[in-house]
């Protein structure tokens, strides 16, 4: 007892050298300073000093919050945007510092003092790295069924045709006083694939990623919306009723070979494509293989959803008030519309030309699927088809094309890093 005494004792004396200087440190500064600093310190006396640009960002961001939640607008990629916008124009938060990735580079000294970095700071590097796009192509890659492709290898054209509203993009983003990198950013958007449209614009033009990854989603989301007036507009009503013959069986070695067989003529023919091509069809060799079903499945479920989760909120970071609110995000907006109408009517006026030379006629409607939003203009297809005939199933014929969009959109990208990298 006496020598548990004894120690407290002495813990009570040390305790009381360690608190004493701070004692009398906080007894020199007034109760008013220190309500002052605190005062100073807040995120609302910043926004009084001139940071009000946050509060629009702030309001863009609960704008976003509602076409996700409420409109239910890509959600899964949206919210986190939303949220990530959120926290990156919270005043004084110091989250993200666009200076460590300025000029295009990762400025690593500067991250070796960790009071100068941020949460996501550390999170964008995923992105910038190139890390996130492609962890995602492999979810996307063990989710896709290349069969109608393979079954209907006319798809491929279909799928290329609707790359044009990339490239046509691309030359109308010049013209407005883009710079090539940034044009070639803004030209992906066509392809309506948002972890390429993320990828290609972290390597080419990083200060355009936040409002091109915000117009590619937004404008995914709204395919069903922008693609069946142009589908419509470029068909009759005879064309629309064309009743496709049902597609043949393919087999499960065509299945295996073709992942491997892309990979390396495509990593080949165009080197800066391997990433995403190499990552897609690791995927598909999972899925169709059937020797890794639990790989197969996490990279379907828990390892698309974690990535999912960094790759949103990381872009949205990048989403200041400077980097957002000019001209260029609105031209990018304007344009990205542009892009998805263009790659629709692309795949339309190729599957109608391909029907003047052919037996078996294409219904037209396939072609907008070329962009490789998928399923979803898959289901555009075959939504309008059944409006001009209820007896016509287009939807596996239109996944021909639509999965071709994914390699395709993919195979542009590498296009444009391998001129303009």
């Amino acid at each position: 007892m006496k020598q548990m005494k004894k120690y407290l004792f002495r813990l009570v004396a040390f305790l009381g050298l360690t608190i004493t200087p701070f004692i009398a440190s906080a007894e020199e500064v007034s109760l008013g300073e220190s309500i002052s600093k605190f005062l100073n310190d807040t995120g609302f006396a910043r926004l009084v000093e001139g940071n009000w640009l946050c509060l629009v960002m702030i309001a863009v961001a609960c704008l976003l919050f509602y076409l996700a939640i409420v409109k239910k607008f890509e959600p899964l990629l949206l919210l986190p945007i939303a949220f990530g916008m959120l926290l990156t124009n919270l005043p004084g938060a110091g989250l993200y510092h666009p200076e460590l990735f300025e000029g295009g580079h990762i400025h690593w000294p500067d991250f070796a003092n960790a009071n100068n970095v941020g949460l996501l700071d550390y999170i964008y590097l995923g992105v910038k790295l190139g890390i996130y796009p492609c962890v995602i192509f492999i979810g996307v890659g063990a989710m896709t069924d290349f069969g109608p492709l393979l079954a209907n290898p006319k798809s491929f054209l279909l799928g290329a045709a609707a790359q044009i509203g990339i490239f046509a993009t691309f030359l109308g983003a010049l013209v407005l006083g883009f710079n090539y990198a940034e044009a070639g950013s803004i030209g992906i958007i066509g392809g309506a694939d948002g972890p390429t449209a993320i990828y290609l614009t972290s390597k080419l033009a990083p200060n355009l990623l936040g409002p091109i990854a915000v117009a590619a989603y937004s404008y995914m989301a709204l395919v069903p919306v922008i693609q069946p007036p142009i589908m419509k507009m470029l068909t009759t009503q005879k064309e629309r009723e064309i009743v496709m013959k049902q597609l043949r069986k393919v087999s499960k070695t065509e299945k295996i070979i073709f992942p491997i067989i892309v990979t390396v003529f495509v990593s080949l023919l165009l080197p800066s494509a391997a990433p995403l091509i190499g990552c897609l069809m690791l995927g598909n060799l999972m899925r169709e293989s059937g020797v890794v079903e639990r790989l197969s499945k996490t990279v379907q479920n828990e390892l698309m959803n974690i990535t999912t989760i960094f790759l949103g909120v990381s872009v949205g970071a990048t989403t200041t008030a400077t980097a957002f609110l000019n001209y260029q995000t609105l031209a990018i907006l304007v344009i990205g519309i542009l892009a998805f109408a263009l790659g629709s009517a692309g795949g339309v006026l190729l599957a109608k030309f391909m029907n003047l030379f052919t037996k078996n006629k294409i219904n037209p409607l396939i072609g907008s699927a070329g962009v490789s939003a998928v399923p979803m203009a898959a289901r555009v297809s075959q939504t309008v088809g059944q409006e001009a005939n209820p007896g016509n199933f287009l939807l596996m014929h239109a996944m021909g094309p639509n999965v071709a969009g994914v390699i395709g959109s993919a195979v542009a990208a590498g296009i444009l890093l391998s001129f303009l990298g």
